[in-house]
């Protein structure tokens, strides 16, 4: 157990502190007035580049918008478990101990996930409804590499049947990894986006699950 919480709290940190370099190198390395509208972009060369190659689908952007919302039914879905917990035990000490920080964890996913959309460290390489809008990190890739996991995390503690279990992991894989790859290739953000997303929501998830496991092993 402390072996588990050791390594998940040295990933997360890692990750985050991998995350922060990341943003400061943007605002330093080849930067270009080469987004939309003249906007300056952080290695301009590689991120126009990709962009190059992908191009623009909206189709498959708006596809992926859409799909953002299935990781806040994620959030409601363990919300509501929480609440039934508290009405039914009557008092929220009682209140399982991980669905407790789940909901304190998706407070400071969702705030992270809104403090973004207001620093503009990158713009998206097209407009949106004729607006360029901020684009680091990716939003949508973050909630969903931050909640996600908590779906196979959260039912693999609850449920008994190893088959359920394994359908409820490969279809989040399959999700997650068609949503990463959807917002990276509709072209409606850089490479830099995506990767800063997959860096900061790997090192929130390592720590809320290590912040987890070390609630478990204070009731030992």
């Amino acid at each position: 157990m402390k072996n588990e919480i050791r390594k998940n709290s040295i990933r997360g940190a890692g990750c985050i502190l991998a995350f922060s370099v990341l943003t400061v190198l943007l605002g330093v390395i080849d930067v270009r007035p080469l987004g939309v509208n003249g906007t300056d972009i952080g290695f301009a060369g590689i991120n126009t580049g990709f962009h190059a190659l992908t191009g623009a689908d909206m189709t498959l952007y708006i596809v992926t918008d859409w799909l953002g919302l299935v990781p806040l039914f994620v959030c409601m879905a363990f919300g509501l478990t929480g609440l039934l917990q508290l009405i039914k035990r009557r008092s929220l000490l009682r209140v399982d101990g991980d669905i407790l920080i789940s909901g304190a964890y998706y407070i400071v996913v969702i705030i992270c996930y809104f403090a973004f959309e207001m620093i503009p460290v990158n713009y998206r390489p097209v407009l949106i409804n004729g607006i360029a809008e901020i684009s680091y990190p990716s939003s949508t890739t973050l909630l969903v590499l931050c909640v996600m996991p908590t779906l196979v995390f959260l039912t693999g503690r609850r449920l008994e049947c190893a088959g359920l279990k394994k359908l409820i992991f490969v279809i989040t894989v399959l999700f997650s990894v068609f949503m990463v790859t959807g917002r990276l290739l509709s072209g409606v953000h850089w490479l830099s986006d995506i990767a800063g997303a997959v860096l900061l929501s790997a090192g929130l998830f390592s720590l809320y699950k290590a912040l987890v496991l070390w609630a478990d092993s204070r009731k030992v």
